[in-house]
């Protein structure tokens, strides 16, 4: 998911949102980009995949001089995106998915719209969503109309002279939280943590479907939200900021929590040490220490500067590098130590095989036992890029091996009681090599986080599409905005 920002203030806004677009630095490696409405206009978009946002626009931000104005770190297109409408000029930034954009490009071409942003991989999905909303009667018929037709999630942030108004996704599955400072200060923000340094409080989270404008006057609600709400579960166990909340509920928190139910299950291993693969993992692992009595230590650490998750590129090959540069091992802390190594997920397992588990084999480890903090991934999310495609994850490449072909139903590896799950578990063990391998029980991670399971996304781990009863299989299309394409017919006919 790509992180947004946006600030309101009557003097000059500038700071405030250089500060809080660079606090979403964890969410995107490709872009950065920032837009201020003074007397003008002015945006700015660089490449930060070789670079930190904050030296990429240190100058920049000192030359944008306005009242208000919007940024993002953007795990994939260009923006923010500039429209000169039929409701005037804005700017726009999003974050989401949005699965269905070839029928909703088509739809478009149709009626005579063209695109002037496209690469290689196609339309600019900000750019659609721009041109969705220009569909409306006004903004907010147009925003709405866009969350009707669109497969996925989309919140976003829009600038025109009115303000900024902010719109959470229909299902709740990115974050929006309002804050502000008593200062006549606003912000808007996809991380609670960015608001901290900043001299911020939170005023609201955004409910699903909320839209509210902020500006020198504050925050109104345009539309009020919707009660149907599945947040993204995945924030909590890696994605969010150690320090940003959602819901209420902090980030840091909850990765505790997996670590101690990870240990209520462990009691039939003896252990000297407890670790976690930094950073995502490492609160998991505290947790772990906390509930197995067993002292948390440090046998791989992070070298930070120049490298970002490598879980976010594109590219195997860049994550590939990323993976084996960043973690360094302490063999003093790793020799003769049997060792729980506590992870965020196994997604398609490379990375942990190769550059991690290695690692700690090759600085003399006796034992390593891998406990993911949740479930196997099962599914490739539909609402972000959290995961990109069915043959990449660990678990189906399992099944694949086990069954001998890719299977539609695979409802029997979902229960940790059954066979099937257990030859899973034991096929990914091996692959890996390690001595043992334990994942998170679903119910253990829903509970870690402390919400009604009826407001998370599941998705991943159980095909569950939210906002319907039917699931998921690599033949199966669940998002709610298949159905709804006929709202835009007068789209086609105009």
């Amino acid at each position: 998911m790509s992180g947004i920002f946006g600030a309101v203030s009557k003097k000059d806004c500038a700071r405030n949102l250089f500060y809080g677009i660079d606090y979403h630095s964890h969410l995107g490696t490709q872009y950065g980009g920032m837009a201020v409405l003074g007397k003008e206009m002015r945006r700015q978009i660089h490449d930060i995949s070789q670079s930190q946002f904050k030296s990429k626009f240190f100058d920049d931000y000192h030359r944008m001089e306005g009242d208000k104005g919007i940024g993002v770190i953007s795990d994939f297109d260009e923006q923010p995106i500039y429209l000169n409408s039929r409701f005037g000029t804005f700017c726009i930034v999003t974050s989401g998915l949005v699965e269905n954009k070839e029928d909703l490009e088509k739809i478009l071409f149709d009626k005579g719209i063209s695109f002037s942003e496209v690469s290689q991989e196609g339309v600019n999905v900000t750019e659609l969503i721009a041109k969705l909303i220009s569909q409306g009667d006004d903004l907010i018929d147009g925003i709405e109309k866009m969350f009707d037709v669109i497969e996925g999630s989309c919140s976003l942030l829009l600038l025109n002279k009115d303000g900024i108004y902010a719109a959470r996704d229909r299902l709740g599955y990115t974050p929006l939280v309002i804050g502000e400072n008593g200062k006549d200060e606003w912000v808007v923000s996809a991380e609670s943590s960015a608001l901290l340094n900043l001299g911020f409080k939170v005023t609201k989270f955004l409910q699903p479907g909320e839209i509210v404008l902020l500006n020198d006057k504050g925050m109104s609600v345009r539309r009020p939200g919707l009660e149907n709400q599945q947040i993204c579960s995945f924030l909590w166990i890696y994605t969010g900021f150690p320090a940003a909340s959602y819901e209420g509920i902090n980030v840091e928190t909850v990765r505790e929590n997996c670590g101690r139910f990870l240990a209520r299950r462990d009691k039939d291993i003896d252990i000297d040490i407890s670790a976690g693969v930094p950073d995502s993992g490492t609160a998991h692992a505290i947790g772990y220490a906390i509930e197995s009595k067993k002292p948390y230590r440090r046998p791989l650490v992070k070298y930070t500067p120049g490298y970002g998750r490598s879980y976010t590129p594109t590219s195997q090959e860049t994550r590939d590098l990323v993976a084996t540069m960043k973690l360094i091992a302490i063999a003093d802390i790793i020799k003769g130590n049997k060792i729980v190594i506590c992870e965020d997920s196994i997604v398609r397992g490379t990375q942990l095989k190769n550059f991690t588990v290695k690692k700690l084999w090759d600085a003399g480890a006796e034992e390593i036992h891998v406990r993911p903090a949740c479930p196997p991934l099962m599914f490739p999310c539909k609402f972000c890029l959290s995961t990109r495609c069915i043959d990449e994850l660990a678990a189906r490449r399992a099944i694949r091996d086990i069954e001998g072909k890719d299977i539609k139903d695979v409802s029997a590896y979902l229960d940790p009681k059954s066979e099937k799950y257990k030859k899973m578990v034991k096929w990914i063990e091996k692959d890996l090599q390690v001595t043992s391998l334990k994942f998170q029980y679903l119910d253990d991670m829903i509970e870690a986080v402390g919400m009604p399971r009826e407001k998370l996304c599941l998705f991943c781990w159980n095909g569950e599409c939210p906002g319907s009863d039917k699931k998921e299989s690599p033949s199966v299309v669940c998002a709610a905005g298949e159905d709804n394409l006929d709202l835009y017919q007068g789209i086609r006919n105009k």
